[in-house]
């Protein structure tokens, strides 16, 4: 499933598309800017009904991934990489190996400018292989001195993010009790759900796999169908999955306080910001609630910090959420506005820096 989302405006410095020489897949790495350093951003294995839609998506999500690395006060730009397969398509193992070597070769045609790391659809273990083609990616499994799966410090912060959020809209940022309904139950998702669970949080969840059920019985929640959970009243409604999904309909349908979730582009328009403030409801930019996984592969692969120092800046999200939150309150414009402009402020910081040097 993959709603159609707008073209962001053009800015990108770079854009390779090639179709795999070994594969014959589409594959597009999208390098959106470099101002603060080599781009990061993952590798997404994902159906497609056209490559055009595989290409938008790469637009979409490396500028996306400008935003969240500026806010998160990285030294990285923003990029990312696509693999398109086409609807009802499905690797063996050894076309899967074809097209991540195809990937690393396309990596390599950007010089080190972009690096790439797992994503929706793609594991350390694809990045292991990519890794044979090019140096430019961060990442790999733990068994080869790798950081490993970035799945649970992107969890942490928005975990960390929903505290943030809970403290606003009800006075305290204990989950226990809170009513949270959790779109999506991958890696992130999923993970967010056990800590909730634990920390006493009624939860209503779906995923489009009908065999996570079994993982929401483990955990004692509440099971809805994919496509009604928007429905379910409660405090928070947390989006992570796909993007797109709060078009102006469901928006206009949910019946919580808050949006906190780690999906990337989950407003299907920008204008969703306005309408989600319009009704009431809160909600948390999901290029800051959900820069976890990022802060945590740069930072390792730069080797900064002790691994201690690097979760602490994870949980640190939080405190950029509520930063964003009082500075959109104070000035009268929406969270999304507000974190937009903390990292253009950053960005227009990056260009002077290079100015001077």
């Amino acid at each position: 499933m993959t709603h159609t989302l707008p073209l962001p405006d053009f800015a990108h410095e770079r854009v390779e598309v090639i179709t795999g020489r070994r594969s014959g897949l589409f594959i597009a790495v999208a390098l959106h800017s470099s101002v603060l350093g080599s781009a990061l951003g993952g590798a997404r294995l994902w159906t497609y009904p056209h490559w055009s839609d595989a290409l938008g998506d790469a637009l979409r999500l490396s500028t996306a991934m400008t935003l969240k690395n500026a806010a998160a006060g990285l030294d990285a730009g923003g990029g990312k990489s696509v693999i398109r397969l086409e609807p009802g398509q499905t690797l063996d193992a050894d076309q899967r190996r074809a097209a991540f070597l195809d990937l690393g070769d396309a990596v390599e045609l950007l010089d080190g400018s972009y690096r790439t790391a797992e994503d929706v659809g793609s594991t350390t273990e694809d990045m292991l292989t990519v890794s044979e083609r090019t140096q430019h990616v961060v990442g790999l499994p733990g068994a080869v001195g790798g950081s490993g799966e970035p799945a649970g410090p992107t969890s942490l912060g928005v975990y960390a993010s929903l505290q943030a959020v809970l403290e606003r809209v009800t006075g305290s940022a204990s989950p226990e009790g809170r009513r949270v309904t959790i779109s999506g139950l991958g890696q992130v998702g999923g993970r967010l759900a056990q800590r909730l669970a634990e920390h006493g949080a009624q939860l209503t969840v779906t995923d489009i796999n009908p065999a996570r059920r079994a993982f929401a019985t483990e955990l004692g929640a509440t099971w809805v169908e994919p496509g009604t959970e928007h429905l379910v009243p409660g405090d928070v409604f947390v989006p992570a999955g796909i993007g797109g999904v709060l078009t102006d309909e469901v928006i206009d349908a949910l019946d919580v306080k808050a949006v906190c979730g780690p999906a990337n582009n989950p407003l299907s328009e920008r204008s969703g910001a306005d309408r989600l403030a319009g009704r009431g409801i809160l909600y948390a930019p999901d290029f800051v609630v959900n820069a976890g996984g990022v802060i945590y592969l740069d930072l390792e692969a730069k080797r900064i910090g002790t691994s201690e120092e690097i979760m602490a800046r994870v949980a640190a999200i939080g405190d950029t959420v509520r930063r964003i939150l009082d500075d959109a309150q104070v000035r009268g414009v929406t969270p999304l506005q507000a974190a937009e402009e903390l990292a253009a402020e950053r960005l227009r910081g990056g260009v002077q820096d290079g100015a001077r040097r």
